[in-house]
């Protein structure tokens, strides 16, 4: 007997993501599905396009794992939509009544094409998803979604000067392991700012006397922040908006903002190179504090250490 085989390939861009199904869907593969489709949700994707170009069949269980995802995506404002259905797929949802429901466009929402590789592909032509009024939407990602994103993150790292050959590969792997290793974090949290693709991101762990095993570089990194601003916690916070953008020191005050507001700190720490003139310029303009450098801090040499007081949160955090 030949079992039933279903493989589930996932590529997100943001809160999007496509799933592209291959194969059958029947009462071996159904779990696997829902499965799938539970963990989108769970992951904060608010639209979920579902290619069913190389699936052969669906039964009605399977059909139904589709409704049941549809109505939980639903309740959470996302949406599900089947995207180029098989003779027999198409047949089954009109017998049923539920094509409507599976194969029309939200109001407001756009298919978003499969990807012919990883997730670092170019946006969609179209109108884009909501955004505010002034074009720029603030969004915290998961863990998951960050990992998808990073590439397109670190691409927002600054150009080098001429006469620099290769300071922009450093750059960017630079940022990539600062990325990795606070993703590592506990309480790690990553925001970005999108118009219809990424123009900035802030990211930071908390630290302070509720963190959880602080030693080393961390528990000196804690001791020299509470000497310079008398407080016991705060954010490690990294960030990079794009150097073109119109908004740029606008999108950067909003990303600190909303990062310290959600990680509920009153002090956000930043740790540049002395050389970084430029990084420090621009945490000056954002109302940052230069405190001077320190030594023994993680990382070789001494670094400048940066302080943003929040005082939107101190009489509950102070």
């Amino acid at each position: 007997m030949t079992l039933s085989r279903l493989d589930i390939h996932r590529w997100n861009r943001g809160e999007r993501t496509v799933v592209t199904l291959a194969g059958d869907i029947g009462p071996a593969t159904t779990p696997l599905l829902r499965a799938a489709l539970e963990q989108c949700l769970l992951d904060g994707v608010t639209v979920i396009d579902v290619d069913l170009t190389t699936v052969g069949s669906c039964d009605a269980i399977g059909l139904g794992v589709f409704l049941s995802a549809s109505r939980r995506a639903g309740r959470v404002h996302a949406s599900l939509v089947l995207r180029h259905p098989c003779a027999q797929i198409t047949g089954l949802l009109d017998a049923t009544g539920t094509t409507a429901s599976l194969m029309a466009v939200p109001a407001g929402r756009m298919p978003l094409p499969v990807p012919a590789g990883v997730a670092s592909v170019p946006p969609a032509r179209g109108p884009a998803p909501p955004v505010l009024k002034d074009g720029i939407r603030l969004r915290r990602l998961t863990r998951g979604q960050t990992e998808d994103v990073r590439e397109d993150l670190a691409d927002l790292t600054p150009a080098p000067p001429r006469g620099t050959a290769g300071d922009g590969d450093r750059g960017r792997a630079a940022f990539l392991r600062r990325l990795t290793a606070s993703a590592r974090r506990p309480g790690f949290a990553l925001v970005v700012a999108e118009t219809t693709a990424l123009v900035g991101c802030a990211f930071g762990f908390p630290l302070g006397p509720d963190g959880a095993g602080i030693r080393g570089p961390d528990r000196s990194l804690q001791r020299v922040v509470q000497r310079l601003t008398a407080r016991t916690r705060c954010v490690v916070l990294t960030q990079v908006v794009a150097q073109q953008h119109a908004q740029r020191r606008d999108i950067a005050r909003r990303l600190q903002r909303r990062l310290l507001t959600d990680m509920r700190s009153s002090c956000g720490v930043a740790l540049l190179r002395p050389a970084d003139r430029a990084g420090q310029a621009d945490f000056s303009s954002w109302g940052w504090q230069n405190m001077g450098e320190v030594i023994g801090l993680p990382g070789p040499g001494a670094l400048c250490v940066l302080v943003l007081p929040f005082p939107e949160l101190l009489p509950a955090h102070g």
